[in-house]
């Protein structure tokens, strides 16, 4: 049977494709964030009267999570590693669950401890060879595939052809379904002073022929936008921007040096405008894989000069990093900070830098504080933190004591707070 047969005998319409999925005391995990089946997951939930103790798991969420509405209880419960805007509520309320994760671990948890009973994938139509790629969201489709005991698959043909190691071919899923619609997207981050001093900050840190990872927002972007003067950059990360597009159409990221996947930035998934998955359709200098790979920092480290830019909510004057809670409440997740925290820190002539505004909710607290929030989660243990950069300058804590730790980060904090942080020593 060729593929084309195959594929045609296996496309179903929604109303069908859902009869296909199992009913009751089961779980199904679905690709998220960019590669969604939207589609397919707002008709599940439309006709959640249907099953029963249906266990729904993906990560990021972009846009509406309708599958986490109160009255999916008693049909679908919603899990995750990663909380965002439209789940933060339900995991506070106890009616969705968070899984605490590093995200280079999902797949093999794909595979040894939540084994799917049925894999929810989003892909590009097939292509000559009856190929589809899993476009903008790689990381755990593969896993999922190879685990779940019925795939099904929403084909939609504003899915851009990603290359590298992205592929599933038709025959490798069961039932298909075709649905046109829009990659979601997000405009470019607003980058005001503060963004512009904190990216400038990092950029003063990063050389040329460095491999970087960056994530996505307003001081990953306020990072890059002053690369310009830099030469020859690599990208090894887990999300692809408009703005590493853009760099990258400059000459200036050219993949020229890296030790692995030489020639191409390498990513898990894409996040941006509509320009940014034009850009990578069938394109050669961007190379998309599993998280396993991009995430593991066994594989982060075999790049030199890895530098590692994240985020964070709260650094206390120990170094400890808190990127996923706000006290007590669930905010976001790990994502890949720690994973490339630490493989940055076993590259060879790598550099992690923690990145922060001075201060938050309208400059009337200080993110630098003497002790991480009541209830508040370590992300990044103090032991693994390089550098610290906020608007007011750079903080090296590697290999200082704990006296010249809190000198350092008290240096960056607001000025408006340095005296009690002081007082607090």
């Amino acid at each position: 049977m060729s593929w084309k047969t195959y594929y045609k005998e296996h496309l179903l319409d929604m109303e069908a494709l859902l009869e296909k999925l199992p009913h009751e005391n089961a779980k199904i995990l679905t690709s998220h964030v960019t590669g969604e089946p939207k589609a397919v997951n707002r008709a599940l939930a439309e006709h959640c009267a249907a099953f029963r103790n249906i266990s729904l798991h993906n990560l990021l969420v972009m846009g509406d999570a309708p599958y986490c509405r109160p009255e999916m209880e008693g049909h679908i419960r919603y899990s995750t590693i990663f909380v965002c805007a439209d789940t933060r509520k339900p995991v506070s309320e106890g009616r969705a669950d968070f899984v605490p994760l590093y995200y280079h671990e999902y797949p093999r948890y794909v595979r040894e401890s939540l084994r799917p009973d049925a894999a929810i994938l989003h892909v590009s139509p097939p292509d000559s060879h009856g190929w589809c790629s899993f476009g903008t969201t790689v990381d755990f489709q593969a896993a999922a595939a190879e685990t779940a005991p019925l795939v099904v698959a929403q084909v939609n043909d504003q899915v851009p052809r990603a290359l590298g190691n992205c592929h599933i071919h038709v025959t490798e899923i069961d039932w298909l379904v075709e649905a046109s619609e829009p990659i979601p997207a997000i405009p470019p981050a607003k980058i005001g002073p503060v963004e512009q001093a904190i990216g400038a900050n990092c950029a003063g840190l990063i050389r040329d022929r460095d491999c970087l990872q960056l994530g996505i927002g307003a001081i990953p972007d306020a990072v890059l936008k002053q690369l310009t003067g830099k030469q020859d950059l690599g990208i090894h990360s887990e999300m692809l921007s408009d703005s590493v597009a853009g760099l990258m159409e400059a000459g200036i990221i050219n993949n020229r040096y890296k030790q692995l996947d030489r020639g191409a930035s390498t990513a898990t998934f894409a996040m941006g405008t509509q320009a940014l998955y034009a850009f990578m359709d069938n394109n050669p200098g961007v190379f998309m894989a599993p998280v396993d790979y991009t995430n593991h920092p066994r594989v982060i480290c075999q790049q030199d000069n890895m530098v590692a830019v994240n985020s964070a909510l709260q650094v206390d004057l120990l170094g400890q990093v808190a990127a996923d809670t706000v006290g007590k409440l669930q905010y976001s997740g790990p994502g890949g900070q720690v994973d490339f925290v630490r493989g940055a820190n076993m590259s060879k002539g790598g550099r992690n830098i923690i990145a922060l505004p001075s201060t938050a909710r309208s400059g009337t607290i200080s993110r630098i504080a003497p002790v991480l929030s009541e209830g508040g989660a370590v992300t990044t243990n103090r032991f693994d933190v390089d550098y610290v950069v906020t608007e007011y300058g750079v903080a090296q804590l590697w290999g200082k004591n704990l006296s010249q730790r809190a000198e350092a980060l008290i240096s960056i904090a607001h000025p408006d707070f340095r005296k009690e942080l002081r007082a607090a020593l």
